[in-house]
């Protein structure tokens, strides 16, 4: 299990997540992933969708696309890590 920075510039304003810090196998499965842990992205519908299955609008709290999401590998889990959100950057207004 990996640690990867992953960070978007599409909304830099309050009441945005800027980056977070999460664990996961691969670069693309941290794409996947929303800095809050609650969301995923889904390649079949073609946008974030909550642990409903239905769309969420992220667009002002995290970018809308997923191509917009920038990953950075930082290191290494330790073992036994999950998957998912070790830490998020929220801004508040």
């Amino acid at each position: 299990m990996n640690l990867y920075r992953i960070s978007q510039s599409a909304n830099d304003g309050y009441d945005t997540y800027d980056s977070a810090i999460v664990a996961a196998a691969t670069e693309e499965q941290a794409r996947r992933i929303s800095p809050d842990g609650n969301v995923v992205w889904s390649d079949a519908m073609k946008c974030w969708v909550g642990e409903n299955g239905k769309r969420r609008d992220w667009t002002g709290l995290w970018c809308a696309n997923i191509d917009e999401v920038t990953v950075e590998l930082i290191g290494q889990a330790k073992d036994g890590t999950e998957p998912g959100v070790i830490l998020g950057s929220f801004n508040a207004g």
